[in-house]
């Protein structure tokens, strides 16, 4: 084959020479995150000339760098006409180059590429025609201006351009599982058919602008369980097919990943981005030229991510104008100052029109959300709603009962005559218009791991007789609490402070279940028989215990729990929270005095390990439940733990944790919680006493005396993680030391 005849082949490289070029259009981080050589460590090295992002894809998105699968050759072809490219050759070029071509590259839409394509776009150029003079060269610009690092063999390329990638970026900084249609809240909790249809169609129609509710926001309160989110389920659904709907979020503090304030607007963002192709371009372009946008402020981003990317569309045209972004449980979101400055911006935004969007927004009625919604900034463009409890809807909750006695009847093969009308009626009586009352009744009466419906509904019978004589007449919420009491008090006693620990270490430290199961030294059997005992409240998804995850069927389960006046002896916090935290400074004093290196820990004879989890690991999140349970408000520690704790030796306690990725600790929390006689001999702000360390400013410093060390620092306090060889010239605090090159 000739020369001129090849293939002609452009393929960035992804070597450490595009990354330092400054004429390519891959967008690729100037420097690796702070995280990734710490995360690399875990992962084998490899003497394979392979990219980074193929020898170590996990690590990669672990430090929050965009991972993409394989690239794959192409299927098709797309002509693209306006491509130029600079051909170097030793001979001179001719005076006067052949005319660009000038029509423009065809881009693939995001949402209908495969995930093939996602990665790619494909571009052919035609053949240029064989010659004895050498090939001219071609003047181009956009993506391939002064391109470098690519192979030529016959006359077609294919160019792997980032389209898409700033939108993959927002996603990642998204909450996708608080999506409306999200399988993470599946199936979510809507409206029975036939109930609550007033309130649908009030929703419905001022979104529609048929209302004399001219707002363009609606803010509907009303006390926990008495259906918000079924609402704003059911009213997201309905406006689906009229094409009204432009984001949905659900929070919900019980469930992971579902109350970071930091991504309220980027889900937005991303939600509409791919509802409409145009701020879809413009998006995705902002977060290529600036990858930090997703973490900064709230104001920045709902400045730079909705209201400057409607400022350059038509908002009419584009068909956003006036659609409904729903955000439900905004009590639920994490921080009460962050609560009130998402209702500021809405707010603010409404009343200047800088976006084109009505707000429909549920809570509870909190004291701050409140105010919020009664300040000048927001009253005036607020409408409001209430949900209150109300034996108005007993005919609602009647028919909500009777389908799901009926599906029950079927499934069980029980008689027609089952339940009893008066079992019913009963039901709709205690029920008293609070609906999570009675979902979670029929929950309990559905429960698998029972003697059958016909035991569980006599004994929800019985429990509904008999708090009558303890709770006044129409008081759903405080039976709600005896009815917990009821479903806890079922679990049998031998598993009773296991599933206590569970929902402890759910409510402060995590809730991945392979996690609470290695805390607890429990098999995933165990794992699972602990958590079927309250399935009425929790739901574990998944087949295998690395993949499941922990769902909580309401938030008012964990607050019942947490609330020593509420859940008195079987409260998770109190006296159970101060028992278990002192258990595991036991269990770590005896680790680190009989352990010597994180190669070789020693743990107390009938420890129970779960299959896969090695010693460090299980020490490791023994450590750190520990610490997070020190910075519990409210659960001082007393002076006998505070002297153990004082007595730790600290150094060989972080030394144990090997050199895999540590864990962040608030240290003003663990301080506050100390004896005041003993907070600077456990934990103490300080100059840094290592020798030669040449930082100002004060460091957070472990233990006293021989037992002092210096953890790694952050911000707001230490790192649990290994201290020791460091590189020549650095401290443990993160500082610069001076060496013998310095003297």
């Amino acid at each position: 084959m000739t020369r001129h005849s090849r293939k002609l082949t452009a393929i960035p490289s992804h070597h450490s020479d595009l990354a330092s070029s400054t004429q390519s259009e891959l967008p690729l981080p100037r420097s690796l995150p702070p995280q990734l050589p710490t995360l690399l460590q875990d992962y084998p090295k490899s003497s394979s000339s392979a990219p980074l992002h193929l020898r170590h894809p996990t690590a990669l998105t672990q430090a929050g760098i965009p991972v993409h699968d394989t690239l794959s050759p192409p299927t098709s072809a797309v002509p693209l006409q306006h491509v130029t490219l600079p051909v170097r050759h030793a001979s001179p070029a001719p005076a006067t180059p052949p005319p660009a071509f000038t029509a423009p590259p065809v881009l693939l839409d995001p949402e209908t590429m495969t995930s093939a394509s996602r990665t790619s776009s494909q571009a052919i150029l035609p053949s240029i025609s064989s010659s004895s003079t050498p090939p001219p060269h071609f003047h181009g610009h956009g993506m391939f201006h002064m391109a470098q690092n690519f192979t030529i063999s016959n006359s077609h390329f294919i160019d792997f351009s980032p389209t898409g990638f700033g939108l993959e970026r927002l996603l990642n900084h998204s909450m996708p599982d608080a999506f409306y249609n999200s399988s993470a809240r599946y199936p979510p909790p809507k409206c029975h058919l036939g109930t609550r249809n007033d309130y649908i169609d009030l929703v419905t129609k001022w979104a529609l602008g048929e209302s004399d509710r001219k707002k363009p926001i609606l803010w509907m309160r009303g006390p926990f369980g008495t259906g918000k989110s079924a609402v704003a389920q059911s009213c997201a659904e309905a406006l689906v097919p009229m094409n009204k709907l432009a984001a949905t979020l659900f929070f919900s503090r019980s469930n992971p990943g579902r109350d970071d304030p930091r991504r309220v607007f980027t889900s937005i963002a991303y939600q509409i981005a791919t509802k409409c192709p145009s701020i879809r371009e413009i998006v995705d372009r902002r977060m290529l030229e600036d990858p930090a946008l997703a973490m900064t402020s709230l104001s920045t981003q709902f400045e730079e991510l909705l209201v400057r990317p409607l400022r350059e569309i038509d908002a009419t045209g584009s068909g956003l104008d006036g659609r409904v972004v729903i955000i439900d449980g905004l009590d639920e979101c994490h921080g009460t100052a962050e609560q009130r400055e998402i209702i500021r911006l809405i707010g603010v935004s409404a009343r200047k029109h800088t976006t084109p969007f009505r707000w429909f927004i549920t809570s509870r009625p909190e004291g701050a959300i409140i105010r919020t919604m009664n300040s000048a900034t927001v009253s005036s463009v607020c409408s409001r709603l209430e949900l209150p409890v109300s034996r108005a809807i007993d005919h609602e909750i009647l028919l909500f009962l009777t389908d799901e006695f009926k599906k029950i009847q079927e499934d069980h093969d029980l008689p027609e005559s089952w339940p009893p009308e008066a079992a019913l009626a009963l039901l709709v009586e205690h029920g008293a218009g609070l609906w999570i009352y009675v979902a979670t009744m029929v929950r309990f009466i559905k429960d698998e791991n029972s003697y059958g419906p016909k035991d569980q509904l006599r004994t929800v019978v019985e429990f509904a007789n008999d708090i009558s004589t303890k709770v006044e007449r129409d008081n759903p919420l405080a039976e709600m609490d005896y009815f917990y009491t009821l479903i806890v008090e079922r679990v049998p006693l031998m598993l009773r402070i296991t599933v206590r620990q569970i929902l402890l270490a759910c409510s402060t430290l995590t809730r991945h279940p392979a996690n609470v199961a290695a805390i607890l030294g429990l098999s995933e059997e165990k794992f699972r028989r602990a958590c079927a005992s309250i399935q009425s409240v929790m739901e574990l998804h998944g087949s295998e215990l690395e993949s499941m995850t922990i769902t909580f069927h309401h938030t008012s389960f964990l607050d019942f729990m947490k609330d020593s006046h509420r859940s008195k002896e079987l409260c998770i916090h109190g006296d159970f929270l101060i028992g278990y935290r002192r258990e595991l400074l036991g269990r770590l004093y005896e680790l680190c005095s009989r352990s010597t290196g994180s190669s070789h820990i020693v743990f107390p004879s009938g420890t129970v390990f779960s299959e896969g989890v090695s010693r460090l690991h299980h020490y490791f999140l023994v450590l750190v439940s520990f610490w997070e349970l020190c910075g519990v408000p409210e659960h001082p520690l007393d002076s006998q733990t505070a002297v153990s704790l004082a007595k730790l030796p600290f150094g060989k306690m972080l030394r144990l944790r090997g050199y895999i990725p540590g864990w962040l600790v608030n240290a003003h929390p663990v301080r506050d919680n100390l004896p005041a006689e003993f907070r600077d001999k456990v934990v103490r702000n300080g100059k840094c006493p290592i020798p030669g360390c040449t930082i100002t400013g004060d460091v957070w410093i472990l233990g006293h005396g021989e037992n002092e060390s210096v953890p790694k620092q952050w911000n707001g306090g230490f790192v649990l993680g290994n201290n020791e060889d460091l590189p020549d010239g650095k401290c443990f605090c993160g500082a610069r030391r001076r060496t013998n090159r310095d003297l």
